[in-house]
């Protein structure tokens, strides 16, 4: 294969060309890859949803996702006398609940 940017002959698994930098058409295949393996990672659904159900009120489905600062404020306040956990529930059915880093949860 040749770059289309340059013209030196590079390897036909290449993302990029090594002369010129130029990404090449398995560089959008191995972003797509990359991206999917991503979206495979996180927590689960199901394991939060329950964790919140039964222990919701001691934060423990936010200690889960890695949320500790949240989690500890609702362990100290026992989930917000209820309220908070009731919303985190109410947030994880309805799958707008982010884990720490910003990612949706994910059914597995």
């Amino acid at each position: 294969m040749f770059c289309s940017n340059c013209g030196t002959q590079i390897d036909d698994k290449a993302v990029v060309c090594v002369k010129c930098g130029v990404p090449t058409h398995n560089f959008s295949q191995t972003a797509a890859r990359a991206h999917n393996a991503v979206a495979a990672e996180g927590y689960d659904w199901l394991t939060t949803l329950l964790l919140c159900f039964f222990v919701g009120g001691l934060g423990i489905h936010s200690f889960y996702t890695k949320k500790t600062g949240i989690g500890i404020a609702q362990l100290f306040t026992l989930g917000g006398c209820g309220i908070w956990a009731l919303v985190d529930l109410i947030m994880i059915i309805t799958e707008n609940f982010k884990d720490g880093q910003g990612r949706p949860l994910v059914r597995k």
